[in-house]
């Protein structure tokens, strides 16, 4: 582990701001890089993948190892199947979830309401709840022409952001390239998660609003969703100590 002097502090923040996608479909290879990882990282992201594989065996898992999940099943459907989902997910322990913010405001505020509810009535610590905006993979080619909405992305992510904020979530994920746009519009409170976190060293793949680490923090995020660039790397504890400099930096 690299030594930082007089920034311990300030490393383990450091640290703190990465969550790291544990995009793989086993169930023992998850736990493993876990327990690679529980010293370096505090939240691992549980996707589509591994919790269809795992079910809900990986989150008490996961928890069991005093770390935190991040369940990454981006809910949209109507607002009762939403609720009940998100309160199952409460339930099993997760850190913080995700609903995708396009299912509108009585899908997301009901969702909200019911696991404040339920959290004290049950003496349960309280998720955050997270609205997806607009997903990575997607340009604004992509949103104009196939999805046929016709105002700009930034614009696009800047209105749902809106819609979370007053349905009372928590944050959004959003991409770095329209973080400084929803810290404006939503304030200091309101976090802000950034998937397609790509270090220099490492290729963009299959999302096209990527950033580095530097450039994510400087832009106002909260949390780095960090995967491939960590797990396909040979030496991936020193990917992650790199990520962590990079995020002292900015």
């Amino acid at each position: 582990m690299i030594e930082y002097s007089g920034m311990k502090k300030d490393r383990i923040s450091a640290a703190d701001k990465i969550i790291v996608a544990l995009d793989v479909h086993d169930h023992n290879y998850a736990i493993e890089l876990v327990e690679k990882f529980k010293d370096y990282v505090s939240i691992f992201k549980v996707g589509l993948e591994l919790f269809i594989s795992s079910g809900p065996k990986i989150i008490d898992d996961i928890n069991k190892k005093n770390k935190k999940v991040f369940l990454d099943l981006k809910f949209h459907d109507i607002p009762n199947t939403v609720t009940k989902a998100a309160l199952a997910a409460t339930r099993l322990g997760v850190y913080m979830f995700n609903v995708h913010t396009s299912g509108g405001i009585e899908m997301m505020k009901r969702c909200r309401d019911k696991i404040v509810e339920v959290c004290l009535k049950e003496n349960i610590e309280k998720p955050k709840m997270l609205g997806v905006t607009v997903l990575t993979s997607l340009t604004r080619e992509i949103i104009t022409d196939e999805l046929g909405i016709r105002h700009g992305l930034r614009t696009q992510v800047k209105h749902l952001s809106g819609l979370a904020l007053k349905a009372g979530l928590d944050g959004v994920i959003t991409s770095v390239k329209e973080a400084e746009i929803v810290r404006n519009h939503c304030g200091r409170g309101f976090l802000i998660i950034t998937p397609g976190i790509r270090p220099s060293w490492t290729p963009p793949d299959d999302q096209q609003r990527t950033a580095t680490p530097k450039e994510a923090i400087r832009a106002g995020a909260d949390y780095l969703v960090v995967g491939r660039a960590i797990l396909q790397q040979a030496d991936p504890i020193n990917a992650i100590e790199l990520i962590i400099l990079e995020i002292l930096s900015a």
